[in-house]
């Protein structure tokens, strides 16, 4: 989930961001660069987020992190 509480793939987070996945502790890192710049849980399935309460948009990677408002 990103700051705009926006679900996004670990496979494509977009805005020149990767996605660094502990699958074992559940644990994404988003990095830009060598800059930590996200830290989230990782659900595999929707079902798993939903389940875990949590309600949002799958948004793909071309969606922008931010906006310009925000310093985006």
């Amino acid at each position: 989930m990103d700051w705009d509480g926006n679900l996004r793939s670990v496979e494509d987070p977009g805005g020149g961001y990767v996605c660094d996945v502990d699958t074992v502790a559940r644990y994404v890192a988003v990095m830009k660069g060598s800059i930590l710049a996200h830290e989230a849980t990782l659900y595999k399935t929707l079902v798993d987020v939903e389940k875990a309460g949590i309600r949002a948009a799958v948004v793909p990677g071309s969606h922008p992190w931010g906006s310009a408002r925000d310093g985006f």
